[in-house]
């Protein structure tokens, strides 16, 4: 039985490393097969046509096939669209690239998550305000907790399952998901505002109308959002996240 052969798949590179003097192996993340592990053979050859396109937050279009752990990539081409992050942005791409590596299991799709990590990825090449770019980093760690099913329903206590107040404060936390906030609680929001990025989430293409619900609340959201994500990861702070401290330490 002929091994399976995917045409046209539109795809991000996540990773890249040496796997022979002219080849490189690839964990890419593509719309409808998820994260995939692929073998892009001679792509490390000054004259192959692989070499200048295999970068990362790049949109691609993908073939390949296989029905090994690691599959065969055939042929890549690069979609267009926006330049390369820079500086800080470029920064954050590779965290948005780490949370997928770390937190996304291999061959299984989520194509709505596909399509939030694009629209992420043009808000960081844009070069609009840093306020903006925060914002839509919140956007994606919420669509991408809700779409491993991470993240608990955000219009009600987790534990009780009762109602939020809208004046109440509420905090998102590992092990306990959204409870009422304690004096000791460095930050929180109010149970309107919680409710406001649930309704948020359940829209049909929801990474527009939640960047709009974080704009006023990303301050808030960040340290709990983190402390989530590190918990979920296993880690006390990511990678990126360090590389981004040490930089700024400099």
């Amino acid at each position: 039985m002929a091994a399976p052969r995917i045409s046209d798949e539109p795809a991000f590179v996540l990773h890249r490393h040496d796997w022979s003097e002219s080849s490189l192996i690839l964990e890419v993340f593509t719309r409808h097969h998820g994260r995939t592990a692929l073998v892009a053979k001679g792509a490390k050859r000054p004259h192959s046509s692989l070499r200048p396109v295999l970068l990362p937050l790049q949109p691609l279009r993908l073939n390949f096939g296989g029905d090994a752990d690691i599959r065969t990539l055939r042929t890549a081409e690069w979609v267009g669209g926006h330049v390369m992050p820079t500086g800080d942005a470029l920064l954050s791409g590779y965290y948005l690239n780490e949370l997928l590596l770390r937190l996304v299991a291999r061959d299984d799709p989520h194509p709505r998550l596909f399509d939030s990590y694009a629209a992420t990825v043009r808000v960081l090449a844009s070069g609009l305000a840093e306020e903006l770019l925060h914002a839509a980093l919140r956007a994606f760690e919420l669509l991408l907790l809700r779409d491993i099913g991470l993240l608990p329903m955000l219009d009600q206590q987790t534990l009780t399952l009762g109602p939020l107040q809208s004046e109440a404060r509420y905090c998102l936390v590992p092990e306990g998901g959204l409870r009422l906030a304690h004096d000791d609680d460095r930050a929180s929001l109010s149970g309107a505002q919680w409710f406001s990025l649930q309704i948020a989430l359940d829209d049909p293409a929801p990474f527009n109308p939640v960047l709009r619900a974080c704009s006023p609340v990303m301050q808030e959201l960040r340290g709990q959002l983190r402390t989530l994500l590190n918990y979920h990861c296993g880690v006390h702070t990511l990678r990126t996240r360090q590389m981004m401290i040490d930089l700024q330490n400099l």
